[in-house]
């Protein structure tokens, strides 16, 4: 039996793990991927901290084996990370089905396991869509009040980059490493661009580009997604390691039923269950909900009481509405000549160019030059009948001459795209499992054949032949949970305020990207980094009294 399908439930046999409650914590965070891990990471050194995961703990000596099944065709994403059954079920119920695990960890880790690892800050128009877009809302902070966040956060990731973007926002300090050099097919791809006059520039990368903060540089597996065995791509249990070593206690598998509360409005509890079938109430006097943007409405109207009927911190009832991801538009053909694909396992050049266009019948949207189109040569082994010779004839003709384009568009915050509880169906806890409703809306459906006009354009001049694009009827998801817990300053509007403090309830709040009231077309990750140290600060000056 190889190491791959030997890969069984990490923590089945860890039973004499200790998943008691800790004793006078101080805070109390649900969930152990980016956003919880910075968190924890930032208040252990000075307060009693305890982390809650619902997912294992993976053993890091099994990211090779991990691999092996990525690459073999009979294992999907989700097989990688042992996303599934009962405990991962979820419904659809919307105008589009939404494919919730295909691309979610649940695991001290998270979703940066198994993610590509883009990491842009949102331009300054995103936080005031409302305003200077004429579409969305405006974010109760601005672009200033989050940059020296960035930054910081760009620091504790590790983020190779450059300052040849254009159109990206303004940035006084240089990124902690160098960008990573453009790859072959950017190089065909920027004969092409410069003569429909379209700019490229490099991409913000969490990964490292020269060993940095004890981690190796990349070593170009190729495999990002859905699995990095070397560690030079960032992940999230590097702070989770980090704040256990300042003193927080991790515990795995410890799935967060409910919050309970008191008479003042005050989190007095999460009751979690653990795999013996025992259930714990871990007390704090400060609580984080750091479960992303499925799970963290769900935890709060699961927590459901006379008090609040409608879940917690819902008394604008805006809890799970406003669910947004970003579209996808893309377009790929092949070339004459060879491209070089799958040598790298994350795209190396991007286009922002038409990103601050973005007004009421136009969504920001950014374009993607990819580096992985096609299949691998592995692929191409394991998925066909062909030994020995005519194998290698078949790579030779087949392997490499692929060339393809992506993009993310934004979508507008609608209140019926939501995130609900399940009527029929629970989990493994007996609790009700998350009900999607995914409402996209066609300014953003519109945007995305915008996007493939360009990429087609672009393919052309390349002298590609063209033989697929992924247009409105086609698109999906990039997997960006965002908007449940919506931001503002007026608590009817909004489920927290600018600190990601909970209207209704003062000592909790919300590190995710639940919390964005617009999207933006940039990846979430380095402004969940961002907005989770400034939730730090916030939860540390009030628990210091300052």
């Amino acid at each position: 039996m190889s190491g791959a399908e030997s890969l069984g439930n990490e923590g089945a046999a860890g039973e004499d793990v200790d998943r008691t409650p800790v004793p006078n914590a101080d805070v109390c965070i649900v969930g152990a991927g980016p956003a919880g891990a910075l968190v924890a990471d930032r208040l252990a050194a000075d307060h009693e901290v305890v982390v809650l995961d619902a997912g294992p703990r993976f053993d890091p000596a099994d990211r090779l084996a991990r691999q092996e099944r990525a690459i073999r065709p009979f294992y999907g994403r989700p097989d990688v990370w042992g996303v599934g059954g009962e405990r991962d079920a979820y419904e659809n119920a919307g105008e589009r089905g939404y494919p919730l695990n295909h691309a979610r960890v649940k695991g001290v880790g998270g979703s940066t396991l198994h993610w590509q690892g883009m990491v842009m800050r949102l331009h300054e128009d995103d936080f005031n869509s409302g305003s200077e877009r004429g579409v969305g809302t405006d974010w109760p902070i601005d672009y200033a009040d989050l940059r020296p966040y960035y930054a910081d956060a760009e620091r504790e990731l590790g983020v190779a980059g450059a300052s040849d973007n254009p159109y990206a926002p303004p940035r006084e300090e240089p990124h902690p490493m160098p960008a990573f050099e453009p790859s072959y097919s950017d190089s065909l791809f920027a004969e092409a661009c410069e003569e429909l006059g379209i700019d490229m520039h490099s991409v913000p990368n969490a990964r490292n580009s020269e060993p940095y903060d004890d981690r190796s540089a990349c070593v170009g597996y190729g495999t990002c997604q859905p699995v990095c065995p070397s560690g030079g791509k960032y992940d999230a249990t590097v702070h989770v390691e980090r704040a256990e070593g300042k003193g927080a206690t991790v515990i795995d598998r410890a799935s967060v039923g409910t919050l309970e509360h008191d008479e003042e409005d005050r989190v007095t509890a999460a009751v979690y269950a653990t795999p013996d079938g025992e259930e714990h109430r871990q007390e704090a006097d400060a609580f984080v909900v750091a479960a992303g943007g499925v799970e963290t409405p769900r935890l709060l109207l699961l927590s459901a009481s006379d008090r609040h009927p409608s879940g917690l911190a819902n008394s604008s009832g805006h809890v799970g509405e406003f669910f947004m991801d970003h579209l996808f538009a893309g377009a790929g053909g092949t070339l004459d000549e060879p491209t070089r694909q799958n040598h790298v396992g994350f795209y190396t050049s991007a286009c922002d160019q038409f990103y601050d266009e973005a007004d009421e019948t136009q969504a920001p949207f950014k374009l993607e030059f990819f580096n992985y189109a096609g299949p691998s040569p592995v692929e191409m082994a394991l998925s066909g009948e062909d030994w020995g010779d005519p194998l290698l004839e078949r790579l030779r003709d087949g392997y490499g001459n692929h060339v393809a384009m992506g993009g993310l568009v934004e979508q507008v915050p609608q209140a019926d795209s939501r995130v609900a509880l399940a009527e029929d169906r629970t989990d493994d806890h007996g609790n009700p499992v998350p009900r999607i409703e995914w409402t996209v809306g066609d300014r953003a459906l519109d945007t995305i054949e915008r996007a493939n006009e360009i990429q087609v354009a672009i393919l052309e001049e390349l002298g590609a032949e063209v033989e697929w694009v992924a247009g409105p009827d086609a698109t999906g998801p990039a997997y960006h949970h965002m908007g449940t817990t919506r931001m503002s300053d007026d608590p009817e509007r909004g489920v927290v305020d600018a600190d990601c403090r909970t209207h209704d309830l003062e000592n909790c709040w919300i590190a995710s990207s639940s919390v964005f009231p617009t999207s933006g077309a940039m990846n979430p990750t380095l402004t969940i980094a961002a907005l989770a140290l400034r939730v730090a600060d916030d939860v540390d000056a009030r628990l210091s009294g300052a």
